[in-house]
C-alpha cells in the first residue's frame, strides 16, 4: 500500500511538471510572436585551393606490358613514389587485393592478381608528376577520385560568421528609414553547403590515361584543379526596438 502511494504522488509530480514546461514553451512561443522582429537572409561564399587530392592506383597483371606480376608493379610503385619524395607510409594505402584464384581451378587459366592502392598527394603538381613518372614504368590505370580540403570546417565556420555580420548590416539598412532600430536576434538558423566541381577535373592537361600504352607525355605540366566553393546562408530574427 505504502508503494502505491509513492508511484502515485510520483505520478502526479510528473505530470505537474509536464504541464510545467509546456505552458512556459507556449507562453515562450506568444512572447516571440508578439514581438515585432525582422527576418534577414545572408550568404557567405569563398574559393579554396584543395590539398588533399585522393588518386586511384591499380595494379593488375593483365593490364602490364609483358604481364608483369603484381609484386614487380608494387616495387615500380613505391620506387617511383619515393623517388618524388612522397610519404608512403602514411598517404599510400591498399585498398582492394583479388585475383581470379577460383576460375584458375575451373578453367586452367594463369592466377592474374589486381590491387588497388590510394594516394593522397597535396597539390596538382605532385599529382601530375606521379601520373606521368608511373606511366613511364608502366603504371597507366591510374585515376584522380577526388579532391578535397583539410581545413573546411574552418572555413565553414569563419563563413558563419560573415554572414550574421552581414545580416545584422541588412537589417540595419532596411530599419533605417523607418526610424526603428535593430535589437537582439530571437532566432537564429544555419544551413552550409560545399559544392566540389573538381573531382577528377584538372585544368589544362590532358594525362591520358584511358590509353594505357597510348603516347607518353614528355614531363608534368603546370596545372591546377577547380577550386572548390564553399558556401553558407544563415536566417536571422532580430527584434525591432
Amino acid at each position: 500500500m505504502f508503494d502505491q502511494l509513492i508511484v502515485k504522488n510520483m505520478t502526479k509530480n510528473f505530470i505537474i511538471l509536464i504541464t510545467i514546461l509546456l505552458s512556459n514553451f507556449v507562453f515562450a512561443q506568444k512572447n516571440f510572436i508578439d514581438t515585432p522582429y525582422l527576418e534577414t537572409s545572408a550568404k557567405a561564399d569563398t574559393l579554396v585551393t584543395p590539398d588533399k587530392i585522393y588518386i586511384s592506383i591499380t595494379l593488375k597483371e593483365s593490364d602490364s606490358k609483358n604481364k608483369q606480376s603484381v609484386e614487380d608493379l608494387e616495387n615500380k610503385l613505391e620506387q617511383t613514389l619515393s623517388n618524388l619524395n612522397i610519404d608512403i607510409k602514411n598517404n599510400l594505402k591498399l585498398l582492394d587485393y583479388s585475383s581470379n584464384f577460383k576460375e584458375y581451378f575451373l578453367k586452367g587459366q594463369n592466377i592474374l592478381k589486381s590491387k588497388v592502392y590510394s594516394l593522397i598527394v597535396e597539390n596538382a603538381q605532385i599529382a601530375s608528376k606521379v601520373l606521368v613518372n608511373l606511366e613511364d614504368v608502366g603504371i597507366s590505370n591510374v585515376n584522380i577520385e577526388k579532391t578535397e580540403y583539410s581545413k573546411a570546417s574552418e572555413v565553414i565556420l569563419d563563413l558563419k560568421s560573415k554572414a550574421i555580420i552581414k545580416s545584422k548590416i541588412i537589417a540595419e539598412k532596411l530599419t533605417n528609414p523607418l526610424g526603428q532600430k535593430v535589437g537582439k536576434a530571437l532566432y537564429i538558423s544555419d544551413n552550409n553547403s560545399v559544392t566540389n566541381g573538381a573531382q577528377g577535373n584538372v585544368l589544362g592537361y590532358d594525362f591520358g590515361l584511358s590509353n594505357i600504352y597510348g603516347n607518353r607525355s614528355t614531363g608534368p605540366l603546370y596545372v591546377e584543379f577547380e577550386k572548390l566553393q564553399f558556401e553558407v546562408q544563415v536566417d536571422v530574427k532580430y527584434a525591432l526596438e
